[in-house]
């Protein structure tokens, strides 16, 4: 397995456990910053006009795209660490006692 494959089989699995555990969370807080930064833009109570409305649609997505990169960086990095120590470790017992009695 080269470093490119497995830098990219861990950002998959980045991005999978993104969608399982890290979507809700990244919509959830990226709309309360739209809500917050609206409210300091436009005032309280907010009105739900398009402008409002755009902004807040906004954030969500820049929170889920922010996350969801987070997730697939850190993903890659773990991957290819592990490809890494794959490559580093001896495939077998015989390569071992080899590399020893060179």
């Amino acid at each position: 397995m080269s470093r490119k494959t497995s830098t990219l089989v861990g950002a998959g699995a980045g991005l999978a456990l993104f969608l399982f555990a890290g979507l809700l969370p990244a919509m959830y807080y990226g709309g309360f910053a739209g809500v917050l930064l609206a409210g300091g833009i436009f005032g309280t109570p907010l009105q739900p006009t398009a402008l409002v409305r755009s902004l807040i649609y906004f954030s969500t997505a820049m929170g889920v795209v922010g996350v969801g990169s987070l997730f697939a960086v850190g993903g890659a990095a773990a991957g290819a660490a592990v490809g890494a120590l794959t490559r580093v470790a001896p495939a077998s017992k015989k390569e071992a006692e080899a590399k020893l009695q060179a």
